[in-house]
């Protein structure tokens, strides 16, 4: 007799507050053709993973509704094995990736997760696999909204909610593309704003942030880049004809004065992934919980406050503690 081989995860059992995950066991996903298995070692617990499990997804048109739905993003972890046709991965292979589908059962709140090898990079050198499970989602987040931008070297980018998990890989990477950002962060934000290369700091409770940023760039500036969600109140701050781009759902504003704007929407790219990998960015861990806490790391997120992002991992320890 065969026995099928099970695996731990956590899903979201109809929709609510954290008190609707559950850990279950469910048979380990098998690789299809270009697929990759990875052994996770750490899964990020986002903003998005709340809405999903709060059915704000679902409210919002952008999911069906399901009995139970898979939960989780970004991963870091192991090649376990690979599916047919993939040749740019191995088993014993430590690598990152993005899951960006919306409707499904399992996400990568678990111990094993197949994904398209298109989603996947080689790990980033010298970090933990918390750390590097940090990456995938708003890594890809912040590059993909900046493209959209199509801002040039020299160009001034305001970086809403800059000390975030996406405004601060924003922050970091308009700066190393040489463009020069005022970045909105608490008072307390503002040595770690400045230390990812932004130029300029507005408050983030400010009641005119228009004004402020036009105080230091006069006319507004040429791009937005809205991880906080403010819309018109950022838009004001964009010069005519100049860019917008939100990452919030819903969020857009309209586009007044000739500005172009947009809303980003994720999607994998382990081409852009593997980029980002291999450029020293910063990144946070404000703590990592077992896999069966899910439901407090939910919670903790929630609560805010936290500098970082808050990471499962499956075995209970970091097994890439040691850097590489």
């Amino acid at each position: 007799m065969i026995t099928e081989e099970l695996m731990r995860a956590v899903i979201a059992r109809g929709y609510g507050g954290s008190e609707v995950l559950e850990l279950v066991r469910v048979p380990l996903p098998e690789p299809g053709p270009g697929q990759v298995r990875v052994r996770v070692e750490a899964a990020t617990v986002n903003p998005v993973d709340l809405a999903t499990r709060s059915g704000a997804l679902v409210e919002a048109g952008l999911m069906a509704p399901r009995e139970h739905t898979g939960i989780g993003w970004d991963v870091a972890g192991v090649v376990d094995r690979i599916g047919a046709g993939v040749t740019a991965f191995a088993p014993g292979q430590r690598v990152i990736g993005l899951r960006d589908l919306l409707d499904v059962s399992l996400g990568t709140y678990c111990d094993y997760v197949a994904l398209d090898a298109a989603a996947l990079a080689p790990a980033p050198p010298g970090v933990c696999a918390a750390a590097a499970a940090t990456l995938p989602l708003n890594g890809l987040t912040a590059l993909q909204a900046l493209d959209l931008l199509g801002l040039a070297a020299g160009d001034t980018l305001l970086v809403t909610g800059a000390a975030g998990g996406v405004g601060g890989f924003a922050v970091e990477l308009a700066a190393r593309h040489g463009l020069r950002v005022i970045a909105q962060v608490r008072a307390s934000e503002e040595a770690f704003a400045r230390s990812l290369g932004s130029e300029w700091v507005v408050g983030r409770d400010s009641s005119d942030l228009a004004g402020d940023v036009r105080r230091v760039v006069p006319g507004g500036v040429d791009g937005a880049l809205d991880t906080a969600g403010l819309g018109v109140r950022a838009l004001a701050a964009v010069r005519t004809r100049g860019a917008y781009v939100t990452v919030v759902g819903g969020s857009a504003p309209l586009p007044l004065r000739g500005i172009r704007v947009h809303q980003q929407w994720i999607s994998s790219d382990g081409a852009a992934l593997t980029e980002l990998a291999g450029m020293g960015l910063t990144l946070r861990v404000a703590g990592t919980l077992p896999l069966e806490r899910a439901a407090e790391g939910h919670e903790r997120l929630a609560a805010g406050g936290t500098r970082g992002r808050l990471v499962l991992v499956p075995s209970g320890a970091d097994a890439w503690s040691v850097p590489l």
